[in-house]
């Protein structure tokens, strides 16, 4: 069964910056893609970064140049690396990972930047 737990989500200042993590119950390296998502009040969840299994990554133009993903994959875990954070960027943040036709979800980390 796939699980995937997210942490790291807190309260911080505007150009402040926090550390996001998503602890998969299987080697990341499985997944065909492992991306985080967001979805602000009264927003629809919206794509933020994605790394695919060969490596390739995606960023939202929203955060380019702020935000990094990475994995490690002895720790079975993708990281967001988020810099510079705005008000803008308050939002629930889900792990994703998605493998065999299947998208799989966390259970979401609170991100609220204070302007």
């Amino acid at each position: 069964q796939v699980q995937l737990v997210e942490s790291g989500g807190a309260l911080v200042q505007a150009g402040g910056s926090l550390r996001l993590s998503c602890a998969a119950s299987l080697s990341v390296s499985t997944f065909d893609v492992m991306g985080w998502y967001r979805q602000a009040p009264g927003k629809e969840r919206e794509l933020v970064a994605l790394i695919t299994r060969g490596g390739n990554i995606i960023y939202a133009d929203s955060v380019k140049g702020r935000f990094t993903i990475s994995r490690d994959n002895a720790k079975n875990t993708v990281y967001l690396q988020m810099n510079s954070l705005k008000f803008d960027d308050t939002a629930v943040y889900y792990c994703n990972a998605h493998w065999t036709l299947t998208n799989y979800w966390g259970q979401g980390t609170q991100v609220t930047v204070s302007s």
